[in-house]
């Protein structure tokens, strides 16, 4: 049975003003989720930790979109559990990263501004100085050069684990997401030796950055659906049991 419902001719009208605008509920489930929109998954406002006023995260985390211990752990246990996927038909070049943002920054770029401090750019945006502290080894660099932009989930990792299925603008929005905790300047080094490895086959050698590449990985994905093996959902259990909150 449908019941009729009484609404006020202003209140109707502001909502037939807001259909026309196109506008839709940031909080929908799916939000931005679907195959072909080209554009990443946005962190929820509501949980996510607000960024100080220079646009960098706050809180004492380095990455953008993240979500408190409890948040991650909720999400974790929603991830569904699958074994790992095949890497038939994989290739990087199937993820187009590195985006231009405007201003001549591409992605990378963009993400060692926000992850540095003082950091200067040439006319081409290219870092030319500054200073950067890796999340996963703990060390302290002067060299834009000897810094990676590491994809939390790895390109090769979010395609065994779902991304095989998407189309190629799911995907660059993947390797370009700058609102959700899926990109982080950290040493070459610490990158390199991660590869493409799910967190049950690596870990961040600085046992202080635990906490915050848990919670990161889990929200990462999380808001693109993607599976979870169980070894991989053990250790990020871990992981999350080092967060003091």
């Amino acid at each position: 049975m449908v019941r009729q419902i009484r609404v006020p001719g202003a209140v109707l009208a502001a909502s037939l003003l807001l259909t026309l605008a196109g506008c839709s509920d940031p909080a929908a489930p799916d939000a931005g989720k679907g195959a072909g929109t080209g554009a990443a998954p946005a962190p929820s406002a509501a949980r996510a930790v607000p960024p100080g006023p220079d646009g960098k995260p706050a809180g004492g985390d380095v990455l953008p979109g993240m979500v408190s211990a409890a948040v991650a752990r909720t999400q974790l246990a929603a991830l569904k559990v699958a074994p790992v996927g095949t890497m038939a038909g994989y290739s990087r070049d199937k993820f187009a990263h590195w985006a231009q943002q405007g201003n001549k920054c591409d992605t990378r770029e963009v993400v060692l501004g926000r992850d540095g401090t003082d950091v200067k750019r040439d006319a081409e945006c290219r870092a030319v100085s500054g200073s950067w502290k890796s999340l996963y080894d703990g060390v302290a660099v002067t060299d834009a050069a000897k810094m990676d932009i590491d994809h939390m989930v790895p390109l090769a990792e979010g395609w065994r684990s779902g991304a095989a299925g998407w189309d190629a603008a799911k995907r660059k929005a993947f390797a370009n997401d700058l609102a959700n905790p899926q990109l982080l300047a950290v040493t070459a080094a610490s990158n390199r030796s991660k590869g493409d490895q799910s967190p049950d086959l690596w870990q961040p050698p600085d046992t202080s950055g635990w906490c915050q590449y848990g919670r990161a990985w889990t929200t990462v994905k999380s808001a693109y659906g993607l599976t979870v093996t169980e070894p991989e959902k053990k250790m990020l259990t871990n992981m999350l049991d080092t967060c003091t909150s």
